[in-house]
């Protein structure tokens, strides 16, 4: 710039210098909303938006809020191995173009990436968990899709698999002076990466906790079957696992609809330990659905099982739940009504088991109203304590109230098998109040000490 010929310049008019000054502030303005546009790629602006913060420049190290959120973990099949037959630079395009594939289909649904983790995604949905399986399906969906043109192309299809958990999540911010990155810290994650994990093994693409299944709006709108017992590492309370089949090809997910009370009929026998009544169901499962992979995983189980004497799962599920310490939620009046809630539930399956429908109408009627005390207690507890979960906590009220409903029609009926509605008692029954317990309970009761100063 020649410094001479801004001396020599003529000084401007007032309005003219006015609108130079406006046109560089406006300059100004765009640079850094582009600026903090650029930031909320790396940092979403929903993130911000659960720790109050109006921009990016507001972000401090150890900020944290708790939300009840539905986290989504989906990862690439076989992804080492394609990615050997590739080129870095290849690498790369390849991602890319996945990543750029699936990203979409998850913010309509009101999701937000939490993190990418080489070829796998960490989502997060914190407005309802109707919206984690519906943004999955979505994702399996454009999938679909996409291996249309990569097979045009000349490519091999790839495959995903999905895990989906809920529940109450720590966010906030972690690291150093120098680095740092929002994240969500609890055991709801590890679990939904852990059923992630588990659709590998089982051979589907989308599995679901209970967790999920419970806070549902309506699970009967999705096409969903019970497909395994978990135990985390270091837990003792068992969780159940289930299947989301209606991404599944026409034909096969008609093939599951048609055998699926047959294939939970098939996992009651063999989580009991009955493998030949298992087999025979898990055979006629695979007749009228040849591609059941789960079917086949658990056929090959029963027969490990004739030869060896053992298999997967079988020993640590039986059909009684003896209530442990470890189960506690904290507060005394709600563990005393939980541990007589699930004396009352061994002992309604011991009655279906035995055939004894005239004891089960009493059992049933006085799980009922220990069942609605026990929740009204509670309930008094959130509302004057000003519980920030009480939404939450009442839907799984009402969740176990209509599975106690449910259960109550089909005991009655006497259509179903003991064994069978014995399994679905402890599934939808013993393992709720569980779970129930050690999860939601005791973080009421964590609530509940810090209020009282304790």
């Amino acid at each position: 710039m020649n410094t001479a010929s801004l001396i020599d310049s003529p000084p401007l008019a007032p309005e003219q210098e006015i609108a130079r000054l406006k046109a560089e502030l406006a300059d100004v303005r765009q640079q850094l909303a582009d600026t903090e546009k650029a930031f909320g790629r790396f940092v979403p602006r929903q993130f911000l938006n659960f720790l109050s913060i109006d921009n990016i420049r507001g972000v401090r190290l150890g900020m944290q809020t708790e939300r009840k959120m539905t986290i989504l973990f989906a990862d690439i099949r076989n992804f080492t191995g394609l990615s050997e037959s590739m080129t870095p630079q290849e690498n790369f395009d390849f991602m890319n173009s996945y990543l750029s594939q699936m990203e979409p289909m998850i913010v309509p649904f009101r999701g937000l990436v939490d993190k990418y983790i080489g070829d796998a995604i960490m989502a997060l949905f914190p407005e309802s968990t109707d919206d984690g399986v519906q943004g999955a399906l979505a994702m399996l969906e454009r999938l679909d899709r996409y291996n249309l043109g990569r097979a045009r192309a000349g490519y091999v299809p790839i495959r995903i698999g999905i895990g989906i958990n809920t529940g109450i999540v720590m966010l906030g911010t972690v690291g150093g002076i120098g680095r740092m990155e929002g994240t969500v810290i609890s055991d709801a994650v590890n679990l939904a990466s852990r059923l992630e994990g588990m659709s590998k093994v089982y051979g589907v693409p989308l599995l679901i906790s209970e967790h999920t299944l419970h806070s549902l709006e309506d699970p009967a709108r999705y096409c969903i079957r019970f497909l395994a017992r978990s135990r985390v590492k270091g837990k003792q309370e068992a969780q159940s696992v289930y299947e989301v089949f209606d991404a599944d090809p026409p034909i096969m997910k008609a093939a599951k609809r048609r055998t699926r009370k047959r294939f939970e009929e098939a996992l009651a026998f063999y989580f009991v330990g009955d493998i030949s009544r298992a087999r025979s169901r898990l055979v006629r499962c695979l007749e009228d659905a040849p591609g059941d992979a789960p079917a086949a995983l658990y056929l090959a189980r029963c027969d490990e099982y004739l030869r060896n004497g053992h298999a997967e799962g079988i020993e640590d599920n039986e059909l009684s739940q003896i209530w442990s310490e470890e189960y506690s939620s904290g507060v005394a009046e709600i563990d005393s009504q939980h541990r007589s809630l699930l004396s009352q539930m061994n002992a309604l399956a011991i009655a279906v088991r035995e055939a004894r429908i005239g004891d089960t109408v009493s059992i049933l009627a006085l799980i009922e109203k220990e069942a609605q005390q026990q929740f009204a207690v509670e309930e008094v507890l959130m509302q004057e304590s000003r519980y920030p979960f009480l939404a939450e906590h009442l839907h799984q009220h009402r969740r176990f109230q209509e599975n106690l409903s449910r259960l109550s029609d089909e005991i009655s009926s006497e259509a179903e098998n003991p064994v069978y509605m014995a399994f679905r008692i402890k599934l939808l029954l013993m393992d709720w109040t569980i779970n129930h317990s050690t999860k939601t309970d005791r973080h009421l009761g964590h609530h509940l000490k810090s209020r009282s100063g304790g």
